[in-house]
This record gives C-alpha cells, structure tokens and sequence, in this order.
C-alpha cells in the first residue's frame, strides 16, 4: 500500500519548519514510520542547490524555477517516492506548490509551464495533504528568523505569493486545508494535528489522540 504524503505550504515567517518537526514527533510518537523532509535539500545535490540559492547569485527566474527543479527531482527519487512505496508517511516542507506560488505568481512565470515541469521532475507525484498556513505577509517577514535573498524581496513579491498559494488552494479545495498561522503557536500545531488526522481517517489510517 502507498503511504500517505503531507506537505506544508506557506509564505516567509509562517512557522512550517516548526509545524513539519511537531507533526513528525506527534506520528513517531504513535509508532508510524514517517520522516520529515524540506525542499530545496534533504539530499547532497539539494543541499548543494539550496547553498547556490542563498548566495544570492541566481538572478534569473528561470535559473531559480529550474535550480529547485533539480533538487526536487533528486528528492523524489532518493527520498519521498521509496518512503512512500514502503508505506511511510512523509511530513515535506515545501513541495510543487512552492514553484508556483514564488517562481510563477512571485517573479511572474508561466504558471502552465511551471506545472508541466512539475509533473516531469515528480514523474506526477503529488501529495495526499496540504496544509497551507497562511499568515499576512508584513506579519510573516516580522516574524522570520531569516534574512535570505527571498526574505530581502519586496513586500509586493511576497503579497502576490500568498495570491498565489490562496489562489491554489481555491483550485484543489479537496487536497488544499488553509490553517491561519498568525494566532499564539500552541493553537496552530492544535489545528495542524487536527488536519492531519482527519486525513488519516478518511484514508483508513487510525492516529492515536493525544
């Protein structure tokens, strides 16, 4: 039986690095075998890719799109699709929808082709579940630890990449669960496990409360 793949979506300070760790030790604790995965990363090429990114010598965003492209095909074959197959489940921060939304409605891409190469990069692997935690943009930046190329982009790049993510998720309302991440920490990680056994059930996989 396939597993069952989680990703979690959202803008710059939204807190998806600490919701994808919390929900990683909430399964683990239930005794499933799940991991938590990031993109761009996860692999030695991606890795390799992301410090490429940081340093904030990539200004084309055709370069960028095709940069996180290639670690992503990397991070399907060596990471996501084996896990899956063994009937894992994967907690993935960040996955398609993130070239989408910064690549395509951010630095304006062809939204058609970027999910075209999408498709081919992930031989049509899509998730099970996103979680998209949407948060204002100007709270979000106040909040980020991080002060990246991305986090350096204007305001407006940021607006029109929440557009794109609400846009996204208006389109695939059956996999998309839009979790308001602009309240007290607690309540989040509450409504993200709420989220993801609701999911579990409906696929037949029973979570444990607690």
């Amino acid at each position: 039986m396939r597993g069952f793949f989680v990703s979690v979506e959202g803008g710059e300070g939204s807190g998806k690095t600490t919701v994808c760790q919390h929900l990683g030790e909430w399964l683990k604790e239930r005794g499933y075998p799940v991991i938590v995965s990031s993109e761009p990363g996860s692999t030695a090429i991606g890795e390799s890719i992301r410090q490429l990114l940081l340093m904030e010598r990539v200004r084309d965003p055709k370069t960028e799109a095709l940069l996180f492209l290639a670690a992503r095909a990397e991070h399907v074959d060596q990471v996501l699709r084996p896990h899956l197959l063994d009937g894992g489940i994967v907690i993935c921060d960040r996955f398609t929808d993130s070239t989408l939304a910064y690549q395509g409605f951010g630095l304006g891409l062809a939204i058609g082709e970027l999910e075209r190469f999408n498709d081919w990069v992930t031989a049509g692997l899509k998730p099970d579940l996103t979680i998209l935690l949407d948060i204002d943009p100007e709270l979000g930046l106040k909040r980020s630890q991080r002060e990246t190329v991305f986090e350096r982009r204007d305001l407006s790049f940021h607006q029109r990449v929440r557009a794109g993510y609400l846009w996204l998720a208006k389109r695939e309302p059956h996999r998309f669960r839009i979790v308001t991440a602009s309240g007290a920490l607690e309540q989040v990680l509450q409504e993200t496990r709420r989220v993801v056994e609701d999911a579990l059930i409906l696929r037949g996989i029973t979570v444990v409360s607690g």
